[in-house]
């Protein structure tokens, strides 16, 4: 499959990291959308900020100055992104983040981003439950 056309920039992959956590510790206390830079975001946007990194990460994408996208370099960005969040009494940034991180930098492309919170976070397993309809 051919890639698409476009630019990837670092501001680009920073925004891809802070949206996806921003999201995700939002969703964790129970929201399904939430104000992020004056647009309101979701799941969608999420979904694809983390899709997006993996699938540069995956096929050693370009950024606009020649930088070959790395996991190594994305696990740094992650890490300057993440110290930069503005924490509050009873955020779940620790946990967004890791969540985060494993949708994203595991090697086996997670089906949707929510699976391993509801494992983790939500139901108390470690596994995702199946549910009878």
């Amino acid at each position: 499959m051919a890639a698409t056309e476009g630019t990837i920039t670092e501001t680009g992959i920073r925004n891809n990291i802070e949206v996806g956590i921003r999201y995700i510790e939002s969703w964790l206390r129970g929201n399904g959308a939430v104000a992020i830079h004056n647009l309101m975001e979701d799941a969608a946007t999420a979904e694809i900020s983390r899709s997006q990194l993996w699938q540069w990460i995956y096929a050693r994408a370009i950024t606009d100055r020649g930088e070959i996208i790395t996991r190594r370099w994305v696990e740094d960005m992650l890490d300057e992104e993440f110290a930069k969040l503005e924490r509050f009494e009873g955020d779940r940034f620790a946990d967004a983040r890791d969540i985060f991180e494993e949708v994203t930098l595991d090697p086996a492309f997670p089906a949707f981003l929510t699976v391993p919170a509801y494992a983790r976070f939500l139901d108390g397993s470690s596994e995702p439950e199946i549910l009878a309809g």
